[in-house]
């Protein structure tokens, strides 16, 4: 009987353990119930964009992606993210996709405008820049390379093949 009362305390010392660190992990995170408010923008592609994703104005992370969604009609893909509440963003301000690197890490970028008007909690950017998709780029690069490459030494056969029957 005395090793099944330490074999329940041991186990429910491992369940307050794990709980502990849940709700440390949840509290910096900011993902349960984080505060602020929610903005929307629409994008023709949004790549990889996850939710989670960070929202970034200068460099410096002031939200994070909490939904995306396609919509039917336009098949535009709507982001919605949340937004601290100290950070107000100007009513012409314009959102693209970047990346953090060649291996992703996808986020939103915001760049403010001037206005003195601040956009609402539910309002949407309208300026928008969808992702830029880096393997298609790296590709289209390469085969252009290729194909410069091949004419050119086409051009050096045919200018030799020239000087030659002089």
């Amino acid at each position: 009987m005395n090793k099944r009362i330490s074999e329940i305390v041991a186990g429910l010392v491992v369940i307050v353990a794990a709980g502990v660190f849940l709700a440390y992990a949840a509290s910096r995170t900011r993902s349960i119930g984080g505060a602020g408010y929610d903005l929307t923008a629409r994008f023709g592609s949004i790549g990889p964009l996850a939710v989670g994703a960070p929202v970034k104005i200068a460099g410096v992370t002031v939200g994070e992606v909490t939904r995306t969604a396609l919509d039917p009609q336009t098949y535009a893909a709507i982001v919605r993210f949340r937004i601290q509440p100290d950070i107000k963003i100007p009513k012409d301000s314009s959102a693209a996709i970047e990346s953090a690197s060649l291996l992703g890490g996808d986020y939103v970028s915001i760049a403010p405008g001037g206005s003195e008007t601040m956009l609402s909690p539910g309002q949407a950017i309208t300026a928008t820049q969808s992702a830029i998709n880096i393997e298609s780029l790296l590709g289209k690069f390469v085969f252009s390379a290729a194909n410069f490459a091949s004419s050119a030494g086409k051009a050096q056969n045919g200018a030799a093949a020239s000087a030659g029957t002089k």
